[in-house]
């Protein structure tokens, strides 16, 4: 991941893809490539490690290119280099790919049994062996890419390109946004809109399971079945805004869609996917830290008190978390050995930057986790622990929320290790269990049809009530957050054990009361705090699993039924149930989404 640009019937192909992959810089990348079909039907694949500028000085004058494929990556899968750069090329097939392949080891390995030699260290280049296998089988490159999909598991979008059919590119997704796009005689490809901008003049937005056949001045869609799809063509945006929001009403609704990409980018950057362990960080070693002190603002804090469950139970290492604007100003007290952590989309966040400042002033060694890496707070911590989501436009945070919450779980699980608290396979279950995370979100974000019509029922409500416990409380919290930033309904997140020392006062009839409960170790007690509101006429909503879905049949009045996960995971998924809640409810009252009243995006001021 992370840009794709693709181009059919252009009189200088790898022009178009220069100026597309430029328009996608600004979402970070670090390395470049682009393979290009000439009119007499040669054929060059050019890549290089740095900016699309590296790559731009690889393309001679006059090459004459009539179909291309491009792409920016930021690496996940192998180190950021040449031979890891995209497209990749197996035999007569060329890929270059966003996502992750949550499979690709053991495909790797049935290739590698079959003859097939890697050059690379990524999982596209697996994509790109089968599709070259299949070729030989099937015939068409069509029929090639259709037959391969369904082996593919994961969240990913693909861009193919098959030497000696310099009339064509297909392109695939799914969980990972892709577009196709018309010109008067050409046909293009785009991760984004705006890759195409001022030159596609429509544009069609591939659904989940669709596949593209991109022709010179056509495009033609079949859906997962393979069934011809009519995906309407609407008109390219001019603005570059507008173009980056894609089909989407707000961008908070398309930055909650891009969790299944972004998260994959973030667990892949932390995690080695060969192994299925967490790399070592520079500079960072846990073993003889004495507590861990997390210090953050709203959303950033309550990834912080979920992120303390897991640094005490996979590396029993005893963490404090507080709101920073409390934190400055209460004088608190350091121990010997206290390591501290600040979490800040923006890096900018007032509060946040002085606490950082304290607490360097008294000589602990401090961690920024921003999403801003040359902000204030990155360029004074002591060490920068980066997020990878990429720019957040809605002020109410999504995609940064569970990105911070990804690299915090890779940095329990280090800490687990390097504290000698978690073995091998305890580490290697933990990140395989993250690894599969994009997927899952895919299939969390196919429940929104019934959490928009839930959101229809809450809307009319004056007050909403979440329940969680354990690293649910803090979700719970998270989730009132959202509910009451863009749609201005009372809401409050307690936990679920605290029902009787207060809270149940408020449970009448009808309130709805929206209760995380996975089937987890602690589902039993959540159960017991749900029969105990019903029986108070409180309309209950429960977040679930399958399991737990089963067990509260007839006891919930509505189930929101996710994907089992794992304790690492299941937050995340969560995550996007609560953030879909929240939003269909606001666009159901009419609300400024993306700038609800009195809100910043970053708080730069007291």
């Amino acid at each position: 991941m992370c840009g794709i640009v693709g181009v059919v019937g252009h009189d200088a192909a790898e022009t178009f893809i220069l100026d597309g992959l430029r328009r996608l810089e600004y979402r970070g990348y670090d390395s470049a490539g682009m393979a290009v079909l000439t009119r007499d039907g040669a054929l060059h694949r050019l890549r290089a490690a740095g900016k699309v500028a590296a790559l731009a000085g690889l393309v001679r004058e006059g090459l004459g290119g009539v179909t291309a494929i491009g792409h920016t990556r930021w690496a996940t899968h192998g180190a950021a280099n040449d031979a890891n750069a995209h497209p990749h090329q197996a035999g007569r097939v060329l890929v270059v790919h966003n996502g992750i392949i949550e499979n690709f080891k053991p495909l790797r390995e049935e290739l590698i049994a079959a003859g097939r030699q890697f050059t690379s260290q990524t999982d596209t280049e697996v994509v790109a062996h089968l599709i070259d296998l299949a070729l030989e089988a099937e015939g068409t490159p069509e029929k090639a890419l259709a037959a391969v999909l369904p082996r593919l598991e994961g969240a990913f979008a693909l861009g193919v390109m098959v030497e000696g059919e310099p009339g064509l590119i297909l392109g695939a997704r799914k969980g990972a946004p892709l577009v196709a796009g018309l010109g008067d005689s050409e046909a293009y490809l785009g991760s984004d809109p705006l890759a195409l901008s001022g030159h596609a003049r429509r544009i069609l937005f591939l659904e989940d399971g669709d596949m593209a056949v991109i022709r010179a001045g056509n495009v033609s869609v079949l859906d997962r079945s393979g069934k011809p799809a009519d995906r309407p063509a609407v008109p390219a945006e001019t603005s570059h805004v507008l173009a980056e929001k894609g089909n989407h009403r707000h961008f908070m609704e398309k930055e909650i869609h891009e969790q299944p990409e972004v998260i994959g980018r973030t667990i892949s950057h932390y995690a080695d996917t060969f192994d299925n362990g967490v790399r070592a960080i520079e500079g960072l070693d846990f073993s003889g830290v004495s507590r861990l002190l997390i210090v953050g603002c709203g959303t950033a804090a309550y990834a912080g008190e979920i992120a303390r469950y897991w640094f005490e139970a996979l590396a029993g290492l005893p963490v404090a978390v507080d709101i920073a604007s409390e934190f400055r100003y209460r004088d608190p007290a350091f121990l010997k050995g206290d390591m501290a952590l600040f979490i800040s989309q923006s890096g900018e966040t007032a509060d946040t930057l002085e606490a950082l400042r304290l607490c360097a002033k008294a000589g602990l060694p401090t961690l920024a986790l921003v999403n801003t890496p040359h902000s204030t707070m990155a360029r004074e911590a002591s060490l920068v622990v980066p997020t990878l989501a990429g720019p957040e436009i809605g002020v109410a945070s999504t995609k940064a929320f569970t990105c911070q919450l990804s690299a915090l779980a890779c940095l329990a699980i280090l800490a687990g290790r390097q504290r000698g608290a978690l073995d091998r396979a305890e580490e290697a279950g933990h990140v395989a269990s993250l690894l599969s995370a994009p997927g899952q979100m895919v299939r969390a974000l196919e429940t929104e049809d019934a959490i928009e019509t839930l959101a229809h029922e809450i809307a009319a409500h004056p007050t909403v009530l979440y329940l969680g416990r354990n690293q649910y409380y803090p979700m719970a919290l998270e989730a009132a957050l959202k509910l009451k930033e863009i749609s201005y309904i009372h809401a409050e997140g307690y936990a679920a054990g605290e029902l009787k020392h207060g809270p149940i006062a408020l449970v009448e009839e009808g309130v709805p009361v929206i209760v995380i409960a996975p089937h987890d170790a602690l589902f039993d007690k959540t159960r017991s705090s749900i029969q105990q509101v019903a029986s108070r006429g409180a309309h209950v909503i429960a977040i679930t699993d399958p399991e737990g879905a089963k067990a509260l049949k007839g006891e919930a009045d509505r189930l929101i039924t996710l994907p089992a996960a794992g304790r690492l995971t299941s937050p995340l998924l969560i995550a996007a149930a609560i953030q879909l809640l929240a939003y269909h409810v606001a666009v159901y009252k009419g609300t400024d989404v993306d700038q609800p009243r009195n809100l910043a995006k970053s708080v730069t001021v007291e």
